[in-house]
């Protein structure tokens, strides 16, 4: 016998009730009150109630600031990982101890879609992804986020980074 027709034997089988699906519909109606009732609720009252995310999670892409200049030596490898083409960097000579620095820094929000791949393959952890999950926006302009929107110092994503660096 083929798979075929033991359906239609196991079809045959089953009483006018079952046909009806009613003992099907009856039991997913009773996980349904089950989990009604069940406690405790998974429900925030969100703006009193906030929620604090892992190490682990990914939020809105920042560059870390450190002693009060930026991390990031402008290689472009995150404008070019990007799968979104969100990211686009301008570079410049500088007389530091570094060779360069970004110009202009920009990240459309916009297109941005959370992958975490520009702070994998950053070779100075210049970018990573904070704990921002409160993105509110304007106007398309007001998405595209600059240099000076992006930076942010080490204190504030201290377990950030030592998720990276534990995790690379």
């Amino acid at each position: 016998m083929n798979d075929i027709s033991k359906r239609q034997i196991a079809r045959n089988n089953l009483t006018t009730l079952e046909k009806l699906y009613l003992p099907e519909i009856a039991r997913g109606m009773g996980l349904v009150l089950k989990r009604m009732f069940q406690f405790p609720k998974p429900t925030r009252q969100y703006p009193e109630e906030r929620w604090e995310p892992t190490g682990s999670y990914r939020g809105r892409p920042v560059l870390v600031q450190e002693n009060g200049k930026e991390r990031c030596v402008a290689c472009g490898l995150c404008a070019r990982v990007c799968p979104a083409l969100a990211i686009t960097v301008q570079a410049s000579d500088t007389t530091d101890a570094k060779e360069r620095y970004p110009v202009s820094f920009e990240i459309n929000m916009l297109r941005c879609i959370f992958c975490g791949f520009c702070e994998e393959v950053c070779p100075e952890e210049a970018i990573v992804m904070s704990k921002d999950y409160e993105l509110v926006f304007q106007s398309h302009e007001g998405a595209v986020m600059d240099k000076a929107r992006l930076l942010q110092g080490t204190d504030t994503l201290h377990d950030r980074l030592e998720f990276v660096r534990r995790w690379k």
